[in-house]
């Protein structure tokens, strides 16, 4: 294993991008988990590739298609909120039916598309690093005035009935900040390591965290640490990012026992 190439300047905007994303991604997994949706972060990021795929087809920047089609695609969750995981699937099967025809019918898309996939974290730029250090600016703190409403919303549902308000535009609101994160870790990090990092580090917030705080903080914490040894081992024996990311997510879940019915 190579590891003098961890220490090269070419693979420290992607590190760096990838290690904002893995703090930021499980922080909206928690409060995906919480409302019991955490299947709309994997429609979000077929979405995003599907349209990354379509924006590189039309000569476009591909960031700019990927998070237009995530919000898109949160858009129509929060309108469509009654159809619950009925929506989350028909979006997956129209984002995966479209870019797999995109992939096998157009010679540009075919490597694009493998990258999407495979995860390839290395050909990220400045340009994914600032769009991605920017999102973090807005998101973070939008997400910590949301979170007493989200959680209102969940424990409490009938709060904002009973003073006369409705909790949709902040629901629509959260659901546009997941789409924007998750299509910016599509794009860089692949479709399954952004699922990964969205739904494996809260599985085990919820389980050995003492409360919501401390869950948010270990679940960013698990998120951060698993992508930053996935990323030396990848590197290192020079493998796919994508895939090496989510087996290491997912190998603590499997030692330590969780049990998915307590979630």
């Amino acid at each position: 294993m190579n590891l003098e190439l961890l220490f090269d300047p070419l693979f420290r905007v992607p590190f760096a991008t990838g290690l904002l994303l893995a703090g930021i991604l499980p922080l909206i997994g928690m409060y995906l988990r919480l409302r019991n949706e955490w299947l709309a972060a994997l429609a979000f990021a077929q979405m995003a590739s599907a349209g990354a795929l379509v924006a590189m087809v039309l000569d476009g920047p591909m960031l700019l298609g990927g998070v237009l089609a995530a919000l898109l695609a949160a858009l129509v969750k929060g309108l469509l909120a009654r159809a619950g995981a009925s929506a989350y699937a028909l979006m997956m099967l129209l984002a995966w039916g479209g870019g797999v025809l995109l992939v096998a019918n157009h010679p540009l898309a075919e490597q694009a598309g493998h990258a999407l996939f495979d995860g390839q974290l290395y050909f990220t730029g400045e340009g994914h690093l600032l769009a991605t250090a920017l999102a973090a600016l807005v998101v973070m703190p939008v997400l910590a005035w949301l979170s007493r409403p989200l959680l209102l919303a969940r424990f409490f549902p009938e709060f904002y009935r009973a003073r006369g308000q409705s909790e949709r535009p902040r629901l629509l609101l959260f659901d546009l900040l997941a789409g924007l994160v998750v299509a910016l870790a599509t794009v860089s990090l692949g479709v399954m390591a952004a699922f990964a990092l969205v739904f494996v580090p809260p599985l085990l917030a919820w389980r050995f965290g003492r409360g919501w705080k401390s869950g948010l903080a270990l679940a960013a914490l698990a998120g951060m640490g698993g992508y930053t040894l996935a990323f030396a081992l990848s590197l290192g024996l020079d493998q796919p990012f994508g895939p090496v990311c989510a087996l290491l997510l997912v190998m603590p879940i499997v030692m330590t026992g969780v049990k998915f019915d307590r979630m």
